[in-house]
């Protein structure tokens, strides 16, 4: 006799898909490259993700930081040199009758060493010379002592009285090269008179 409800399956019977004592699953989807990459390197990718925010939130805090101010350049040579008559003395016995000596101070303040490259007077009638001779050097702190002899070639080319007279001194540091004129005051200028009255009398100008 048939039956009208459907079959119901034999002991044993399960699905295609079940495992044996087990129930049964839907099969999985096929995932993509990228997740495939992912799985396999997922330890290295958080550790490159990871070492890129620590280098990001570096270079935030460096570029953030304080910066401190970047260190005063050196004064200009001109600033920190003094240079201050101090007094006649006997001109060096090689130097002809009209030469006449005297001695100044050269002193350095403060910054880098100071080196004196060249004196020069503005007189056409006149030459210089000086020792220690040009270029030489002075440190901060220092003093020193130069003598200066003037040497007249031509009288007609001097002043017959000296107002201001003053000394052109090149000066170098590691800021600049300068040519300053240093007036060394009325004791300076009553001395250049007088030498220069005695060595050049009215009848040879």
């Amino acid at each position: 006799m048939s039956g009208v409800g459907p079959l119901e399956p034999g002991e044993g019977t399960r699905a295609w898909d079940t495992p044996e004592g087990g129930t049964a699953t839907l099969p999985r989807r096929p995932r993509g490259p990228l997740r495939q990459w992912y799985d396999r390197h997922r330890r290295a990718a958080v550790a490159g993700l990871t070492a890129a925010a620590v280098l990001a939130a570096g270079g935030y805090l460096y570029l953030t930081r304080p910066h401190r101010p970047p260190p005063p350049p050196p004064p200009y040579p001109s600033q920190v040199v003094d240079i201050t008559y101090l007094a006649p003395v006997a001109a060096p016995k090689q130097d002809s009758p009209g030469s006449f000596s005297f001695t100044v101070d050269v002193s350095v303040a403060s910054g880098p060493p100071v080196t004196v490259r060249d004196i020069a007077q503005p007189y056409a009638g006149l030459t210089l010379t000086a020792q220690p001779r040009t270029p030489f050097r002075t440190r901060a702190g220092e003093r020193r002592k130069v003598v200066i002899t003037m040497h007249v070639t031509q009288c007609r080319k001097v002043p017959e009285s000296a107002g201001l007279p003053f000394l052109d001194v090149t000066l170098r540091n590691t800021r600049a090269i300068e040519v300053h004129s240093f007036i060394l005051g009325p004791r300076y200028a009553q001395h250049l008179s007088s030498a220069l009255q005695a060595i050049c009398d009215n009848t040879s100008r």
